[in-house]
């Protein structure tokens, strides 16, 4: 990273320790933010291709609260196991197992892919008091007005796959194509939160460990969404979602939101799928407000 984090001063009081643990045969790495003696828990999963740094913004203005963020298998600092398909039902299977470990009932928190991931974990019984979802998948992404881009997408991901590896694996990692793609999501108009923007896609997009699990979590992106698992999530639910999200239309967004049967739905003016980054503050204060809790005093 070369660019200065806009929120670095907020993120440098919270106290960050990093761990790891043996999930499904893989030592899987996370970050745990903030005070612990925090009443409140968080177990927050990052987006596809992302990893926990990305939802570093929005923890900085929850300081109040424990966060764990995990790096998600064949991501960051997470490795997958040879040979293991992670689709979504591995991944459903990683983030029960990972939650019954380190945090028991904790709130569980998922952005974009991790929303997927999350909803369809509860659905499945993980147990948690509540579920936030910020940027959440709510529509077929192959249908709709963005549909040709998730079409483009498709064969971008399938000639990564199919092509000799070194040369796949390069295009997977073009960094003029991880720029298209950032400056596709980023719709703030403010040139310094641009440039941090486009620093952490270039540093942190294409840290994933081989272009098998690339391949793997791209389909297990766009062959479900969380209308699938809406309906069986018994617990309250936050959606935060976005006015000019270019791969969910906040139309399906207020859709989705009546199909649990206990949902919120906070929207977010003049933002689009990076919400994470360009209003974590707006973020943070929906999350307290749906979780009670205290403003952090000092901060």
């Amino acid at each position: 990273m070369t660019v200065p984090s806009p929120y670095a001063d907020r993120l440098s009081r919270l106290p960050v320790v990093r761990e790891e643990i043996t999930v499904r045969g893989s030592a899987t790495a996370y970050w745990v933010y903030g005070p612990a003696e925090a009443e409140t828990t968080i177990i927050a999963v990052h987006g596809f291709r992302g990893e926990h740094h990305g939802l570093e913004p929005v923890l900085a203005f929850l300081p109040e609260a424990r966060v764990i963020a995990p790096d998600l298998p064949g991501f960051g600092e997470t490795a997958p196991v040879d040979g293991r398909t992670y689709d979504l039902d591995e991944y459903v299977a990683w983030l029960t197992e990972f939650a019954a470990a380190v945090a028991p009932g904790a709130v569980i928190l998922g952005h974009s892919f991790g929303s997927i991931v999350t909803s369809a974990a509860v659905a499945a019984g993980l147990d948690t008091p509540r579920l936030i979802l910020i940027n959440p998948i709510g529509a077929p992404a192959l249908e709709g007005p963005k549909g040709i881009m998730t079409r483009l997408a498709v064969l971008y991901y399938a000639l990564g796959a199919r092509l000799p590896e070194p040369l796949g694996t390069a295009l997977l990692r073009n960094r003029l194509i991880v720029r298209v793609m950032s400056i596709t999501m980023a719709k703030t108009k403010d040139r310094a939160l641009r440039r941090f923007i486009h620093d952490q896609h270039d540093t942190y997009f294409s840290r994933f460990s081989d272009r098998d699990v690339l391949r793997d979590a791209f389909v297990a992106s766009v062959s479900s969404d969380v209308t699938h698992s809406a309906s069986a999530i018994r617990v309250p639910t936050l959606l935060i979602a976005a006015q000019r999200d270019d791969i969910t239309p906040i139309e399906a967004e207020r859709t989705l939101a009546t199909l649990f049967p206990d949902a919120e739905l906070v929207e977010i003016a003049d933002v689009g799928h990076l919400i994470h980054y360009e209003t974590p503050a707006e973020a943070a204060g929906a999350i307290r407000r749906f979780l009670r809790l205290p403003v952090a005093r000092g901060r």
